[in-house]
């Protein structure tokens, strides 16, 4: 038998409920692996709550996205691991049917890759979708280039944190953009050369000044929304803006700068294509060992702790990484 996470309506944090579900043995492609820290997303947040782009099958639907855990099992054809491997999920199809919240997952192989950098299973759940998210729009779209200035918005979420290594790691400049100023200091720390914050900042004549008034190269933007023409005057002329997230869900007004390219990003244009896949985890390995790519877990809960785990995580208040860790 597995715990599993499952919520029967739409709503708040309190309709999750863990059950217990039959896996069964593993089909001849999938993996069975026992789960040993799950990373919580605000994705997963707005599925809950019915604001996801695709709705929940209720009831008992399932429920996120990031698992890392050890092989307790294989399929008769699966090649590319062997039982004890360490491993995090790369991808998992619908959330209603195929959610990571839980204490085992059957896997498709193809749905898995080997754990970067061999870390432990709460510093790992931290690192696979967030920098994977974080390489593929700065690197592969975004060709960030060393001494190119990179604005990053919602920049202590997991993935923002993610992005500003990513950009130290090519030797760019981040510039991370917060509301208020009481993540200032944990931002600079984390390593972001400059922070702006929103409520006492005016942001492209920030950035503007911080560039020479050139603008940003690259903005990589979480938000979206009424806001996202401001953001989109702190591109240089020619710059990409990659919009990545909907975190404010009101219609984003189309910004009028003619130079301005603007980009759709998902983190499927990762790990739907093996050969980025591949690049992207060779990228995280070699971050991780150097230590210039350090992923921040800034809370951790019990997998029984789940309701209280996304009280928190819409709380807003992490910087980094919110972690449910699974005991046998």
């Amino acid at each position: 038998m597995a715990k599993a996470v499952v919520f029967d309506e739409i709503g708040g944090p309190e309709v999750l409920r863990i059950v217990e579900l039959e896996l069964g043995d593993p089909a001849p492609d999938q993996v069975l692996v026992r789960v040993e820290a799950l990373g919580l997303n605000r994705a997963e947040a707005l599925f809950r709550a019915g604001s996801y782009f695709y709705q929940p099958q209720l009831p008992a639907s399932r429920l996120g996205y990031e698992a890392t855990g050890v092989v307790e099992a294989i399929g008769a054809a699966v090649t590319g691991f062997a039982v004890g491997d360490l491993v995090s999920t790369a991808a998992l199809g619908h959330l209603s049917t195929h959610g990571a919240y839980g204490d085992r997952l059957l896997v498709p192989e193809g749905h898995l890759v080997h754990r970067p950098g061999g870390l432990d299973a709460v510093t790992g759940v931290a690192v696979w979708l967030s920098y994977s998210t974080a390489y593929g729009a700065l690197v592969e779209k975004g060709g960030l280039r060393p001494g190119d200035t990179v604005l990053i918005t919602a920049a202590s979420s997991s993935v923002g944190v993610a992005a500003i290594q990513v950009a130290n790691h090519l030797g760019a400049i981040p510039v991370a953009v917060t509301r208020t100023a009481k993540k200032r200091e944990q931002l600079l720390k984390l390593g972001a050369a400059h922070v702006i914050v929103l409520d006492e900042e005016d942001l492209p004549a920030r950035v503007g000044e911080i560039t020479g008034g050139k603008g940003a190269e690259l903005v990589f933007d979480a938000v979206a929304g009424p806001e996202l023409a401001t953001v989109a005057q702190a591109v240089a002329p020619g710059g990409l803006l990659i919009v990545y997230g909907w975190l404010d869900m009101r219609p984003a007004t189309l910004p009028m700068n003619w130079s301005l390219r603007i980009l759709g990003y998902s983190n499927l244009d990762v790990i739907e294509d093996l050969a980025v896949r591949r690049r992207a985890w060779h990228f995280l390995d070699a971050g991780l060992r150097a230590g210039t790519l350090a992923p921040a877990v800034d809370r951790t809960f019990d997998l029984s702790e789940i309701v209280e785990a996304h009280r928190y995580l819409e709380s807003n208040g992490q910087v980094g990484k919110v972690v449910v860790t699974v005991t046998h």
